[in-house]
């Protein structure tokens, strides 16, 4: 059946990938991993508009989206529409009884939302176009607090005007039954300015959340974040039932916080979330698992480094990597308070590990959410992310960060096990890394070409003139 979808007017491009994703989570697809819902545009609509057209397989579908959802404002049964309130009339009059009047009877409360899209309208103006819904059949009480049935009247008078989006030709009012809301209440509960502990890269409440959507996370998944921070991923994840793990490669950060009191375990005591099954100090250029250990983790969401805010760091120093000194062995009586060495991490070796720890750890059909940096030419973003023969890539949402710098969301569905060819692969990949370590950290100076003239040449390499491409992106090999 065909619902209107009112969504908030920000980060438009993942508005659909998580609609499609609940969508999925909830069942939408008939089993199916990779199912797209059917969307349409009102007319003279641009395809930014919040008002969209979506088939939704059942009510109860629609409704568990929009209880879910960061982005989507409602979900209705649309009953009719119009340029004007005499179009509206005859729409709403012809809209089939059996669909109405179940919701119109007298033993029913009811209230009706008055909305515009771009304005705040007066209560004066509210009443005015109240009274113009006398051709509905209402038979049942006002309850403006805990009504039987909520309905919307709604329509685009300034659509345009202040919002960044075209103007359309023509005014449209919608009116209808309302199925399901979205409470953003929550962002305020999760916001980063009350958090016990933070971290300069903390994930904002919106977007951790907006990757638990596109992960599917529900109660009784696993999900693991290999750099976990303070814990703004896994503390989403945990809100919608999941078990998490984490792991990062400072051990001050999981271990130590910044006290007993103030640390990443007390995040989740501060929202009353099942803690972490566990918080490890590991490196994801050499994972901690045992060897066979597979299938692991329901979902992995994760935010790379990928050196704007903070550059990525592997085990060992540069000597050590170097080969000029041998590996250290820490005394027993000095193990306690040993912070490792570390040395800097390439953004490609850093994807290409997690894209092996993923194909190895994830279940068949798991995801993978992470956000990935790219460097913006004309204001397009070349579509060549990484690849991998376990992936299927279903949604990539870009966020722009300056005029020169954007990251995009990439989630993608494991398909196909993680067979020994792929593994000998992963190896041997690993291998040139760690003998071209320097060369991978000068071709991936994601830093020094976002903040460095246009014209500066990076190193001085006629071939390595910065641009639009970094030599970091490009396929999984």
């Amino acid at each position: 059946m065909w619902y209107l979808c009112v969504f908030y007017h920000r980060l438009l491009e993942y508005r659909k990938p998580e609609f499609e994703s609940l969508a999925g989570l909830f069942g939408a697809f008939d089993g199916t991993t990779t199912g797209l819902l059917e969307w349409k545009l009102p007319e003279d609509h641009h395809p930014d508009s919040p008002f969209h057209f979506v088939n939704i397989p059942s009510e109860e579908i629609a409704r568990n989206i929009a209880s879910r959802s960061i982005l989507v404002k409602g979900i209705y049964e649309l009953w009719g529409d119009g340029q004007s309130f005499e179009e509206l009339e005859e729409a709403v009059k012809s809209y089939p009884d059996e669909r109405k009047l179940p919701y119109l009877s007298r033993d029913s409360t009811f209230k009706i939302n008055v909305e515009s899209f771009g304005k705040v309208i007066s209560f004066e103006e509210q009443n005015n176009r109240l009274q113009k819904l006398a051709f509905v059949p209402f038979k049942g009480r006002v309850n403006l607090k805990k009504p039987d049935h909520n309905f919307f009247l709604m329509d685009n008078d300034d659509y345009g005007s202040e919002n960044g989006l075209p103007p359309i030709v023509h005014r449209r009012i919608f009116f209808g039954r309302e199925i399901g809301t979205a409470d953003r209440k929550i962002l305020q509960t999760y916001q980063l300015k009350s958090r016990k502990y933070l971290g300069p890269t903390a994930m904002d409440a919106e977007m951790a959340f907006l990757m638990a959507n596109q992960a599917q996370v529900r109660t009784g998944k696993l999900v693991y974040d290999p750099f976990v921070g303070t814990g703004s991923i896994l503390i989403a994840a945990a809100h919608f039932g999941a078990m998490t793990m984490g792991a990062d490669i400072d051990i001050r950060v999981v271990r130590d916080g910044r006290g007993p009191d103030c640390n990443v375990w007390s995040n989740f005591k501060q929202y009353g979330l099942p803690m972490p099954l566990s918080l490890l100090r590991a490196d994801n250029n050499l994972p901690p698992w045992r060897s066979g250990l597979k299938e692991m983790f329901d979902a992995i969401i994760c935010d790379p480094p990928y050196g704007v805010r903070a550059g990525g760091r592997k085990s060992g120093g540069r000597k050590l990597l170097k080969g000029v000194v041998a590996p250290y062995t820490v005394p027993d009586d000095k193990r306690t308070g040993h912070i490792p060495s570390t040395a800097p991490y390439s953004l490609v070796e850093c994807v290409h590990d997690l894209l092996d720890l993923a194909a190895r750890m994830l279940v068949t059909g798991g995801r993978l959410v992470y956000f990935y940096p790219v460097l913006r030419d004309n204001e397009s973003v070349d579509p060549n992310f990484p690849e991998h023969p376990c992936f299927k890539l279903v949604a990539s949402c870009e966020q722009i960060l300056s005029y020169r710098y954007s990251r995009v969301l990439l989630t993608m569905i494991k398909i196909a096990p993680y067979t020994e060819d792929i593994a000998e692969a992963a190896r041997i990949k690993h291998l040139e890394f760690k003998e071209n370590h320097l060369k991978w950290l000068e071709d991936g100076n994601l830093r020094s070409a976002v903040f460095e003239p246009a014209d500066i040449h990076i190193n001085g390499s006629s071939d390595a003139k910065f641009g639009t491409k970094p030599k970091y992106r490009g396929k999984y090999v």
